[in-house]
């Protein structure tokens, strides 16, 4: 069995399998979050903007 390749999410170092790459402050720096970062961070947000997606990928 295949292990999956987790990466951390930038706010809370969490080891995770998906992540969400957001724009969540006024400066505007993107960073990949878990969904439970970016849950907190997304709601009634005006600097936050979505980029996409990041799915962990078997380790051969």
């Amino acid at each position: 069995m295949a292990k999956l390749k987790s990466k951390p999410c930038d706010i809370c170092s969490n080891l995770v399998n998906i992540r969400y790459r957001i724009q969540y402050t006024k400066q505007g720096d993107w960073v990949m979050v878990c969904p439970d970062c970016w849950e907190q961070v997304s709601k009634n947000n005006l600097y936050y903007r979505y980029g996409g997606t990041w799915k962990a990928k078997s380790r051969n």
